[in-house]
């Protein structure tokens, strides 16, 4: 058996039509005559012709760019790098706004439904290929990410050279966020209005392949303040985290039919982190599908957004020291009046 000494992990083909090929994994040994039989017993529910022509125009490739075609028998390579295709993709009616552009950063104005990246049935309806298209530009990389569900300010990056640069900021969390929330008020909420300004604090878990976030219990004692987010070249501590790692400050900005208007302000970046906080206070978020109970999924409702923008973007530009601000133009729909 052969393999291509080069790495795995550069691609050998092309950003097309601002799209990153998709690296797979495939086993070296197994009931496979082919690594084509095995891509097609694992994914040929998906669009078996489709992956067959895949192999047979040479868009198959393992690492260094050898082709892989139909006939390339199971342990030849241990990984392949191919391109994604979604049938039927739905098409989402909604524009990326830019903000902000120049030779090291895009920033956007992402909308409602819109993902960040590439992701189960969404492929050209994503921030990222839409903006790659639109600009002609293949390098551009997202610094962090947005809900698919949430709108507001997106950053990219748009240089190769610089791009660590800006990508150690969202590491270290010295990027400020605020968001925006419009939240369903309980019955009797003065008393509940009358504790804003308030700082959430709990310990959140997220499980690969499950939706939503869990919640989880720890002693009262180590109910106290979060650790200093590890800054340079600290090291990290291998020891298990105990008490919260999620907290949030939550301020009011104005009420009215029975809703409340929030600035959100999270100091850490947990998955899910400001619905599940909001959820838990017993004031989720307007039109919130997932928390505090995940529902039947169903079609996107395009007049009833997740009611969750992120307003501001901010940090210290690592490049030139000055202060850079970014805000979104766009308005939740149902903030009181």
């Amino acid at each position: 058996m052969t393999s291509s000494s080069s790495s795995p992990r550069v691609p050998p083909l092309p950003v097309r039509d601002g799209v990153n090929p998709t690296r797979l994994r495939v086993p070296r040994q197994g009931a496979w005559p082919t690594i084509a039989d095995y891509v097609l017993e694992r994914f040929g529910h998906v669009d078996p012709e489709g992956i067959r022509r895949r192999f047979r125009t040479g868009e198959v490739r393992a690492p260094g760019g050898a082709v892989v075609d139909l006939n390339t028998t199971l342990g030849a390579h241990e990984f392949i790098w191919y391109y994604r295709d979604v049938a039927d993709e739905p098409h989402l009616p909604f524009e990326v706004r830019v903000l902000h552009r120049d030779e090291h950063l895009v920033v956007v104005d992402k909308p409602h439904f819109l993902p960040t990246t590439p992701g189960g049935r969404f492929l050209q309806n994503s921030a990222l290929v839409r903006l790659r298209r639109a600009l002609d530009h293949p390098d551009l990389v997202p610094l962090h990410r947005l809900d698919r569900a949430t709108a507001g300010v997106l950053a990219f990056s748009a240089c190769p050279y610089t791009r660590g640069a800006y990508q150690a900021l969202f590491e270290n969390r010295v990027v400020a966020k605020t968001y925006e929330a419009v939240v369903r008020l309980p019955d009797t909420h003065s008393g509940w209005v009358n504790r804003l300004p308030v700082i959430y604090r709990n310990r959140m878990e997220k499980t690969k392949g499950v939706i939503t976030a869990q919640m989880v219990d720890y002693p009262v004692a180590d109910s106290g303040r979060l650790s200093a987010p590890r800054t340079g070249k600290q090291r990290r501590s291998h020891a298990p985290t105990v008490g919260p790692n999620a907290e949030s400050r939550i301020e009011l900005l104005g009420t009215g039919g029975g809703r409340a208007h929030l600035k959100l302000t999270p100091h850490t970046g947990r998955t899910h982190q400001l619905r599940v906080h909001l959820a838990a206070l017993g004031t989720p978020i307007l039109h919130d599908r997932f928390y505090p109970e995940l529902l039947d999924h169903a079609d996107d409702d395009v007049d009833a957004p997740l009611q969750l923008l992120a307003r501001t973007l901010g940090f210290t530009d690592p490049l030139t020291g000055q202060p850079r601000l970014f805000r979104s133009e766009l308005e939740l729909a149902e903030v009181p009046r």
